[in-house]
């Protein structure tokens, strides 16, 4: 990654000022909201008698909650789009830290690979951490849901992929070069990230993203590419949104409503 350190003080005061607010704005503050949902479970029974719904349901009345969802990915989608403004006019040109505004032909089978090289072994692990008591019980969606319930989870996968690649891997990496910490140190601090806002799901959701972080990390840190981590970001989130919705009870992995 070829950018340099900022030296002068007061622009370096203003990028930890500017990364504090994009934190509590986004997913900074999701993580602690996470741990403090961790604490909790476990004050109160523990997180293996806890229940976690994936992508619950935001209104009895149908079109308000196909709406409200809609309105939770363009605001996934928003984080994305501040993260980009925020390095484009601080004069960061976007194709120089991979943000292009296409994948590339190699982008697609890459995302793929990095897809099963994460989602195989993470499938396995939340079965362990599940059976170990690691983790909270997931609740799918309900399987007789109305007709537009696949593509809006789908467009959940795909916003929930955009917002956390641009921002906890391209955005805080290249913030923390500028910053002049090195390498492994921004590696940790984006792995951590990932995995705090994931410890609602339990230490054994916590620590897989965490490995996620570090594996996705390292492939940009190498790369400059963000267009394969997306792509294997939406893969992994679109087999366990819609795996979950048609198999989880029969994995042993949901506990039925």
């Amino acid at each position: 990654m070829n950018i340099q350190p900022v030296t002068d003080p007061s622009q370096r005061r203003a990028l930890w000022i500017e990364l504090a607010i994009v934190g509590v704005l986004t997913l900074g503050m999701s993580a602690l909201l996470a741990l403090l949902a961790l604490i909790e479970a476990q004050l109160t029974g523990g997180i293996d008698q806890t229940t976690v719904e994936l992508n619950p349901s935001q209104s009895k009345v149908g079109w308000i909650d196909a709406a409200r969802q809609s309105l939770g990915v363009v605001r996934l989608l928003g984080m994305a789009a501040l993260a980009c403004y925020l390095l484009w006019r601080s004069g960061i040109r976007l194709a120089k830290i991979g943000l292009t505004r296409r994948p590339e032909r190699a982008d697609l089978p890459l995302g793929v690979g990095l897809a099963a090289l994460i989602g195989l072994p993470g499938l396995a692990f939340v079965f362990v951490a599940h059976h170990f008591g690691w983790n909270a019980a997931l609740v799918p969606s309900d399987t007789d849901g109305p007709w537009w319930q696949a593509p809006v989870l789908i467009a959940v996968a795909i916003g929930n992929a955009v917002a956390e690649e641009v921002v906890v891997v391209a955005y805080l990496l290249v913030r923390l070069r500028q910053l002049g910490v090195r390498d492994g140190a921004a590696l940790a601090a984006s792995a951590l990230l990932r995995g705090g806002y994931h410890l609602y799901q339990g230490i054994g959701g916590g620590l897989g993203n965490v490995v996620m972080g570090l594996v996705f990390g390292r492939f940009y840190q190498r790369t400059d590419r963000v267009w394969p981590l997306i792509i294997a970001h939406a893969v992994i989130d679109v087999v366990a949104f819609v795996g979950f919705l048609l198999l989880g009870d029969r994995l042993g992995l949901a506990q039925v409503r």
